[in-house]
C-alpha cells in the first residue's frame, strides 16, 4: 500500500497533468484539431463525448489520475504488492487530491 505522502505527490502530479491536458497553451493545437474534427460531424456522439471528456478537468483528471498511479506502480515494481481493490482505492485517493486542487482553482481562480 502506498503511503500518504506518496499519494499526495501523485495527486499533485495528476493535477498538473490535468492542467496540461485541459488548459495549457502547449496543447492548444491538438485541442483545436480535435474540436475541428468534431465540428465536421456534429451529430456524432463519440466525437462529442471525446471533446467533452478532454475539456472537463474532473473527467479528464479522473483518467489521468489512474494513468499517473499506474505509471508509478509499474515504475516502482509495486503493482503486485497489493490486491486490485487496494489499487482502486489508491486511484480514488489520487483523483481526490487532483479534484480538490482543481476545485481550489475553480473557487479562487487559479
Amino acid at each position: 500500500m502506498i503511503s500518504l505522502p506518496v499519494l499526495a505527490v501523485l495527486g499533485f502530479a495528476a493535477y498538473r497533468a490535468t492542467q496540461l491536458g485541459v488548459h495549457d497553451s502547449i496543447l492548444d493545437a491538438p485541442r483545436e484539431h480535435l474540436a475541428a474534427w468534431s465540428a465536421m460531424k456534429v451529430e456524432s456522439r463519440p466525437r462529442s463525448f471525446l471533446v467533452q471528456l478532454i475539456s472537463c478537468v474532473y473527467c479528464f483528471g479522473w483518467w489521468l489520475s489512474g494513468a499517473t498511479l499506474l505509471a508509478y506502480l509499474l515504475a516502482t515494481g509495486t503493482w503486485g504488492d497489493a490486491p486490485w481493490l487496494v489499487h482502486g482505492i489508491e486511484w480514488f485517493a489520487v483523483a481526490g487530491v487532483q479534484a480538490l486542487l482543481n476545485r481550489r482553482d475553480d473557487t479562487f481562480g487559479g
